[in-house]
């Protein structure tokens, strides 16, 4: 199958399973010259000049390539650009900071399956969106950055935010590298078609991509003028397991016991997975990305592996451990799996993922059965050739196991976690259909433990970069991509960090936040205690969250009994404006991350039982 990509006004859509948006774009070459006089001028928004600038073109160029949000901060530098953006079919919103921004662009792309777009001024307003941006590609997200930076002529002379190689490192932050996938300074609007081209072609292929648009200020305001642009015929295929790797998938896995790990790569086959898993009767378990991608409630799930996990997996590769594992589209990161060696099963992994680099990495001792391929077409094809048996007999199991924690009418103050926890899973997992995200610290760990989820693209969290602050504002992007409620599970301590109520006030984003409030980093505090190490303080003032957004013009209540949970909760669905439930929580109750603090053990963290040295250590004066 091939798309094409035309310079009409339509959007670009893409195909499933990586975007349910392509199907058209580039028909035919377009020549614009000065009078305009071809008929169609494919990045002119209607009722313009006839001959754009660089900043009109690239707006349209961007919505011509299915973008429909862009997040930012704007500044004196890229006034023009954001004039343009404004007026172009995209919806620009206009952020406090620019991390927020891109955190929203993130989880707006996972909302809509589209590319979004982070717009920033020259200098701070990059470097403050550089943290989401690092989470973009982390994540897998297909994000563009457009910015600002100073016009050559005035680079060297300390221009207001300089924007050059005078202040800033053009390596890595305006080339290609580890954080962009692609960027390019704009110094012609001749450069135009071929960064039109790279960018369509990269947002055709699976997988993520984020790319750094930089234009000077002045170039902004340059206009097109004999400019061809491209014809596309762009072949959009799934990467696709060959013959001989799929009789090798069947030959190994049919030779004994094998269990599944689903990662979040595998968000787009879960009818798969299913069918796989019951032909099978295989176990199957998923990292904290993947949940809900197969049933958590379905008898062969046997739990969630690494950060907030459940031991009920541990328990399985002990007791009933599988030959081999198959493992679809996870890195098998630490937060993943800890690299723990009780989850290499005797014969190793067969490891199906689009990146080729990722088998093997985790677990380099581990024999490896490496597969490159698109989960979902890889999974068709297994099924397609897995022989033909007699039903399997599903073994019984374990099953992740949660102590009920009943209500206690004689409790004022204040509030369990494990309660909270339970009436979110009855009041939003199982009474709605909003989109949950958990905040990284003991939010992530609560939330990951405690909630189920039978559907996928249900849950979201970050586990690569685990920034604070992801979920507190890529709420917002979430909730406005998909037109309907988003809830953030977040700590106090994101919330004080960068939180976007107010953006969330003037564009009537249905976004709920639900705030752990027990006055500390608790993963810290809780962390450190249990590692042994003293001193370290990761206390702060008691903040009324609630009061806050009521100032910024939310609606909000506070919570400290756990019998008013749920009508809080009830209160936050129903609500048509942007919501904060700030529940005073219990700072004793232990939060289920043992894993994390067993790994940063293995890793040579130890403890401090005095608060100074035992011997002293010299430095020379100076």
């Amino acid at each position: 199958m091939s798309k094409k990509y035309t310079g009409s006004n339509s959007p670009l859509i893409t195909t499933e399973p990586y975007s349910k948006y392509v199907e058209s774009a580039l028909d035919e070459s377009h020549q614009l010259d000065k009078s305009g006089k071809n008929g169609i001028q494919p990045f002119l928004p209607d009722g313009t000049d006839p001959t754009p600038s660089v900043a009109d073109a690239t707006a349209q160029m961007l919505s011509n390539l299915g973008v429909s949000y862009a997040f930012g901060v704007a500044g004196g530098a890229m006034a023009s650009l954001w004039g343009a953006l404004s007026n172009s079919s995209i919806e620009v919103l206009n952020f406090r900071h620019e991390a927020g921004a891109a955190f929203a662009a993130v989880e707006a792309y996972f909302a809509s399956d589209r590319p979004t777009v982070v717009f920033t001024t020259a200098g701070p307003g990059i470097t403050n969106s550089l943290t989401g941006l690092f989470a973009a590609r982390g994540e897998g997200a297909k994000v563009i950055l457009v910015s600002a930076c100073t016009s050559a002529q005035n680079r060297g002379r300390w221009a207001i935010q300089e924007t050059s190689s005078y202040t800033l490192p053009s390596g890595g932050m305006f080339t290609s590298g580890a954080l962009f996938n692609y960027a390019i300074t704009i110094e012609s609007a001749a450069q135009l078609p071929q960064i039109f081209r790279k960018l369509a072609l990269a947002l055709a292929q699976p997988g993520g991509f984020v790319a750094h648009l930089s234009i000077p200020t002045g170039v902004q305001t340059s206009l097109l003028e004999d400019v061809s642009w491209p014809q596309l015929d762009i072949p959009h295929s799934a990467i696709a397991p060959n013959k001989q790797a799929i009789a090798k998938s069947v030959e190994l896995l049919s030779a004994g016991r094998f269990a599944i790990w689903v990662g979040f790569g595998a968000r787009e086959a879960a009818e798969e997975i299913r069918q796989l898993a019951e032909k099978t009767g295989a176990a199957v378990m998923s990292s904290p990305r993947a949940k809900g991608i197969f049933p958590e409630d379905h008898p062969q799930y046997i739990g969630v592996t690494g950060l907030g996990g459940h031991a009920s997996v541990f328990t399985y590769m002990q007791e009933q451990p599988p030959l081999r594992t198959l493992v679809l589209g996870t890195r098998l990161g630490e937060p993943t799996s800890f690299w723990s060696p009780a989850m290499v099963p005797p014969r190793g992994f067969v490891h199906v993922d689009i990146d080729p680099e990722v088998p093997g990495v985790a677990y380099p001792y581990a024999e490896t059965f490496s597969v490159r391929s698109d989960i979902k077409t890889y999974l068709q094809e297994l099924l397609k050739h897995w022989p033909e048996t007699d039903s399997p007999s599903v073994e019984t199991l374990p099953r992740p196991k949660h102590e009920e924690v009943p209500l206690d009418l004689d409790i004022d103050y204040p509030v369990r976690p494990e309660v909270l926890m339970a009436a979110i899973q009855k009041v939003i997992v199982e009474g709605s259909d909003a989109v949950v995200m958990a905040e990284c610290g003991n939010s992530f760990t609560w939330s990951t433990h405690f909630l189920q989820f039978s559907q996928a693209n249900r849950y979201r969290v970050s586990t690569g970069v685990g920034a604070m602050g992801h979920a507190v504002t890529g709420v917002l992007g979430a909730a406005q991509a998909r037109n309907g409620k988003a809830v953030a599970i977040v700590g106090d301590g994101a919330m004080l960090m960068n939180n976007e109520i107010s953006t969330a006030v003037k564009y009537k984003i249905p976004a709920i936040w639900i705030v752990l409030n027990d006055a500390r980093y608790n993963m810290c505090h809780q962390g450190m205690k249990i590692l042994g190490l003293k001193g370290a303080d990761a206390t702060m003032p008691v903040t009324n969250f609630a009061m806050i957004a009521r100032g910024m013009g939310a609606e909000a209540i506070a919570v400290v009994r756990e019998t008013d949970l749920e009508s809080a909760l009830e209160q936050a669905l129903a609500a048509k404006v942007p919501f904060l439930i700030d529940v005073v929580i219990d700072p004793d109750r232990l939060a289920p991350s043992g894993g994390r603090n067993k790994s940063l053990a293995a890793q040579g963290v130890k403890s401090s039982p005095t608060k100074t040295p035992a011997k002293a250590v010299s430095f020379p004066s100076v």
